[in-house]
């Protein structure tokens, strides 16, 4: 049976996707989802969940243990001997996303998994397209706006994530000019869904929103460079997986690049302003230079367990590109997906946060 090979799952934006996929290939196409061990109890619930909600995709998810980290992706003999001639499509939606992780396991899981998933593709010989999750962040730091045209433009990264996501879609783009048929998505820098709030997991702007809720009515606020000024790109789990569903249907998308970002973002005034607003918090501003303030969440006890807020999450409120999406403008164009205002699901982000505190900062890896 031909199939479609999905990394990532049960992760948070590949378990959203999954029925997106689904929902678009024919009754004949399966998707074999590629399973760490460890996490197969949960891709097996989360499988079964979404298998059990229409009844068309019964028996069409085939979960495969496997490691990107592997050479031949960590298949089994026989599994690698099927699957090859039966795969037609890839979504490596696998990465570690953490701010703070050690370039040897960035390198590890974000680059070399890339190029392991792009030698299976090599072997398989009725191979149609992949289709790469990488990130806006692969600017870096680049100033002023970093098209969907651009990647290697001399930047420097705030952190060894970006860097390895830079260099995992390097690789993915000089395959790409040796022939191999792909098409690159970056998100923007993902928060929870626009209509539920679900996220898996408190990082990034959660953690200002953290500190704003646990504090009973001032927030006192640390502001860095030039907060009227400075970007920051938010966009929804919902709109993601939208977009990359409707993008990679079409048969025009081969070759391109897709900034999933928001073409109006907040400046970070206006984002402090929209948190008081969403958690009924009046914020108190204390204009810090960026580099004391890194430095108080880093290494004053106690000062980051109180605030919930990452010293590498700093670096994001003096960031100084912003980002075109001309690609997935057009290309959305007339279907009624478009990236929401952040102002707008801001308070359906905030309630799931005050119903679920058991949710945690850690990746999945």
């Amino acid at each position: 049976m031909p199939t479609v090979v999905l990394t990532g799952f049960p992760g948070f934006l590949a378990s959203a996707f999954l029925p997106n996929l689904l929902s678009r290939l024919d009754v004949a196409t399966s998707v074999t989802c590629l399973v760490q061990s460890h996490y197969r109890p949960l891709a097996e619930r989360r499988a079964a969940e979404i298998s059990a909600s229409n009844p068309a995709w019964k028996d069409r998810v085939r979960l495969v243990e496997g490691d990107i980290t592997k050479s031949g992706l960590g298949l089994a003999g026989d599994e690698a001997i099927q699957l090859r001639p039966e795969t037609r499509e890839v979504y490596h939606f696998a990465a570690l996303y953490d701010l703070a992780l050690p370039r040897p396991l960035g390198m590890k899981i974000n680059v070399d998994g890339t190029v392991n998933v792009l030698d299976f593709i090599s072997g398989c010989s009725k191979f149609q397209r992949l289709h790469y999750i990488s990130t806006c962040n692969v600017s870096g730091r680049h100033p002023g706006n970093f098209t969907e045209n651009n990647l290697i433009v001399g930047q420097r990264f705030n952190n060894f994530y970006e860097e390895t996501k830079y260099l995992a879609e390097v690789e993915v783009q000089n395959r790409m000019k040796q022939g191999l048929a792909a098409t690159i998505y970056r998100p923007a820098i993902v928060v929870g869904d626009s209509r539920t709030g679900a996220t898996q997991k408190y990082d990034g702007p959660y953690g200002a929103l953290y500190w704003i809720l646990h504090c009973p009515r001032i927030a006192p606020m640390v502001t860095v460079g030039n907060p009227r000024k400075i970007h920051v790109n938010l966009v929804p789990r919902d709109f993601v997986v939208s977009a990359i569903s409707r993008l990679s249907a079409l048969n025009t998308s081969g070759g391109r690049v897709y900034q999933l970002c928001d073409p109006h973002p907040s400046t970070v005034d206006e984002l402090y302003s929209i948190f008081s607003e969403a958690t009924g918090r009046r914020l108190v501003r204390f204009p810090v230079p960026a580099a004391l303030a890194r430095g108080a969440f880093k290494y004053i006890p106690g000062v980051r367990r109180a605030t919930h807020i990452s010293p590498e999450s700093i670096d994001y409120f003096t960031h100084p590109t912003d980002y075109t999406c001309d690609n997935t403008l057009r290309d959305l164009a007339g279907t009624g997906i478009s990236c929401p205002a952040f102002r707008d699901y801001a308070p359906v982000l905030v309630r799931f946060m005050r119903e679920h505190p058991e949710i945690g900062a850690e990746a999945m890896h």
